[in-house]
């Protein structure tokens, strides 16, 4: 299979305009999809200079090839660009500052992922339209979104404690995502679809990923190498 050649990412001249843009595409967003048969994806993280970074002008972006039949990583490509370069960093517009190093990392792999497993929001976002979504929608692959903290949404219920367990998100007009609690006792992770599958399937399909560790295990791997990229580079 060909490797991806992504068209450039939009560069917006402000808040106000990249606000315009998302709920411009956000209509492309196809929630329908099955996953279950994918067995290639590209997992994305990003590592970011701190204050004590050594070096402070690139953000370090990271795509792993993961092989979900056979559970390991196949492949890793990297990217940097430089701060000059980036969007700002402002809540609910983090793909205009990491979506054109993710683009370069995936550029890099040798061969198309059948799906993206990224750091971030898909539906679960003020405007419905995160990282994930805007990156399946860009690329037309389909796209699940798996965030840290919660930046949209309120959970339907109280959350279990149990490994596995899952609430439903909800938003202005409905589910936008789940609470997922990956490992017993640790804080959940966002789960949403991003672009071409169901509530339900982005839920299974993370399922499928969990380990050992509080992230899926394709996204951990990227975790691990976007950071050791960045510290190459004096971070």
């Amino acid at each position: 299979m060909k490797p991806l050649e992504p068209a450039p990412f939009p560069r917006p001249a402000g808040v106000r305009e990249a606000a315009a843009i998302q709920r411009a595409l956000r209509d492309r967003v196809i929630l329908e999809g099955e996953l279950s048969v994918v067995r290639y994806l590209a997992a994305l993280d990003a590592s970011h200079p701190t204050r004590f970074s050594k070096v402070q002008g690139a953000s370090v972006a990271a795509a792993v090839l993961w092989d979900r039949q056979e559970g390991r990583v196949l492949e890793v490509a990297t990217a940097s660009v430089p701060e000059a370069e980036l969007f700002p960093y402002i809540p609910g517009f983090l793909s205009f500052r990491e979506a054109p190093s993710y683009l370069a990392a995936l550029g890099r792999l040798s061969r198309r992922p059948e799906m993206l497993l990224v750091d971030g929001m898909g539906i679960a976002h003020p405007r419905a339209f995160g990282i994930a979504s805007h990156l399946g929608v860009h690329l037309d692959l389909p796209s699940v979104g798996v965030g840290k903290t919660l930046l949209y949404g309120r959970p339907e219920a109280e959350l279990p404690r149990a490994a596995g367990s899952a609430v439903r998100l909800l938003g202005r007009e409905g589910p936008v995502g789940w609470l997922l609690r990956s490992r017993e006792g640790v804080q959940p992770l966002v789960v949403s679809p991003g672009h071409r599958v169901s509530l339900e399937g982005a839920l299974e399909f993370v399922r499928s990923l969990l380990g050992k560790t509080r992230l899926p295990e394709p996204l951990r791997q990227a975790h691990v190498h976007a950071g050791e990229a960045r510290r190459t580079l004096g971070g």
